[in-house]
């Protein structure tokens, strides 16, 4: 067979779900018989994703306890995921280069933003192409199940695992075959049922920022999701979250409490850590300072659990925010074919995360424009742009848009264009398609309206074709200069970034 990179992502893709199923399924019972009555359990659809993992991981060759030997920091939540994550390795890295321990770090996030292989990093870097074909096919000759089509009529164990499973089954077999220190270990959505939970013996546990989001199968409430999130406290781990903003009666600190002293655990919640330096571009917006403390402080746990001095000095501190990067998260690129064009690019994919991709992208082009939003199309000023795209059968992308755009007009952040687009990433010279706006997007028309009426509209068929579209307004118009705001999804902004640094 051929053994190549892309071969393996062929496998990999051909194992995707095509849609979940309409109700819940019927054998779960079963297979999860601990499942608990009234704590939102039931909003799941089809079999959770940790069913298999065990099974799968033992003919790979690897048991329990070689997964509880990586090391591992364990991070569920809402928003902030992958910030938390690559700052809590940062940290250990930076620790580790100056004491020598850790002296190998892994780190596992999801989604990618443009290659797939940037799931798994090794000390910061994303693996290479050769060795990600190379651990995928280990896994793919031990697994009989992946030879065949998925075939989801089958048990669970016998049909093999589904798209991400796989890539978690690849993240630990990398980590464990080049004999990592760590890792930092991002959970896909949930906690309780997700496939990264097959970890039964983390050091820590941490708890990004909550909100309503995948309610289709969290919720239907906040302390429905709340007690998914939770589900990867463990045992002899530390618990930590990061301060709960809960209008409820502290609902959400509530279940997270409650959860961790089910496992023998006081969950301690963490608040902004004043040792973070001050002017750090990697700590903007204010969000990123909230995010980075909670991985400092899942960093000096860890240490603490090795039995190595807990705190880390100032200039891992330092060194580790000043080395620290994470694409697709308030990303500014100036734009190198277009004179006096920059953008600004958040994969930010729900309500809370599209407001505060809202409130930067006002912050930094108030800060880089001279001239007020008024003189739009005057000839001055800068001409504002925003690409939108979202499809997701478990969110409502009106709704998502409706947060995006009564933020940017409370922050006063006046869009003189909006470019909507599909994720199709056909060049613009090969796009031959004619896109008639289906029903969702005359919805989307007439929600952005709603908000900012004077705003020009424009549908494109692909990505491509929406990059080209935001140059030309930039190129022919009568501004100064052009600022294009980027968000709804990291299936928009990765192919977007892609084409900016091509």
């Amino acid at each position: 067979m051929d053994r190549t990179y892309e071969k393996a992502l062929e496998i990999i893709d051909s194992r995707k779900r095509v849609r979940r199923p309409n109700a819940a399924c019927s054998s779960r019972a079963s297979l999860l018989p601990n499942l608990p009555v009234g704590s939102g359990t039931s909003g799941l659809r089809g079999m959770p994703s940790l069913v298999g993992m065990a099974e799968w991981l033992q003919p790979v060759g690897h048991s329990a306890d070689d997964i509880n030997a990586l090391n591992i920091i364990h991070v569920a939540g809402t928003k902030g995921k992958g910030s938390t994550c690559a700052f809590a390795e940062s940290f250990l890295r930076a620790h580790g280069r100056r004491t020598g321990y850790p002296a190998k770090t892994g780190l596992y996030t999801s989604p990618h933003l443009i290659c797939p292989e940037e799931r798994i990093r090794l000390d910061g870097r994303t693996i290479d192409r050769e060795r990600f074909a190379r651990y995928f096919f280990e896994i793919f000759d031990r697994l009989p199940q992946l030879h065949s089509p998925y075939d989801s009529s089958l048990p669970v164990v016998q049909r093999g695992p589904r798209n991400l499973q796989l890539y978690a089954l690849l993240a630990f077999h990398t980590f464990i075959r080049e004999k990592v220190d760590m890792v930092v270990l991002e959970t896909h959505s949930g906690g309780e049922y997700d496939a990264t939970n097959v970890v039964e013996r983390p050091l820590v546990t941490a708890i990004t920022t909550l909100g309503m989001d995948h309610v289709v199968t969290l919720g239907p409430g906040m302390e429905n999701i709340a007690w998914h999130k939770a589900g990867i406290f463990k045992s002899g781990a530390v618990a930590l979250s990061t301060v709960q903003a809960d209008d409820t009666d502290r609902t959400v600190e509530g279940v997270l409490h409650g959860r961790a002293e089910a496992k023998g655990q006081v969950v301690r919640f963490v608040a902004e850590d004043e040792r973070l330096p001050t002017g750090a571009r990697q700590l903007q917006p204010r969000v990123q300072r909230k995010n980075a403390s909670l991985g400092l402080a899942a960093a000096e746990a860890w240490l603490e659990a090795r039995g190595k001095p807990r705190e880390l000095s100032a200039n891992d501190v330092q060194a580790a925010v000043e080395q620290w990067s994470w694409p697709g998260r308030f990303k500014v690129v100036h734009d190198a074919g277009i004179s006096g064009c920059t953008w600004y690019l958040d994969a930010a994919h729900n309500e809370m995360s599209v407001a505060i991709a809202a409130q930067w992208f006002a912050a930094e082009t108030a800060a880089a424009s001279a001239m007020p939003t008024s003189s739009l199309e005057s000839g001055e000023g800068s001409a504002r742009i925003l690409i939108f795209s979202h499809i997701n059968e478990l969110r409502d992308s009106v709704a998502l848009l409706a947060s995006l755009a009564t933020a940017l007009r409370d922050c006063q952040a006046e869009i003189g264009h909006v470019i909507f687009t599909k994720y199709a990433t056909i060049k613009p010279g090969e796009d031959k398609a004619d896109w008639r706006p289906s029903l969702e997007a005359e919805k989307l028309h007439a929600t952005w309206q709603k908000c900012q009426p004077g705003t020009r509209i424009w549908d494109e068929s692909s990505i491509g074709a929406a990059v080209a579209r935001a140059r030309d307004i930039v190129k022919f118009s009568t501004c100064s200069a052009g600022q294009v705001l980027v968000t709804g999804s990291q299936h928009l902004v990765g192919p977007v970034l892609e084409i900016l640094q091509s």
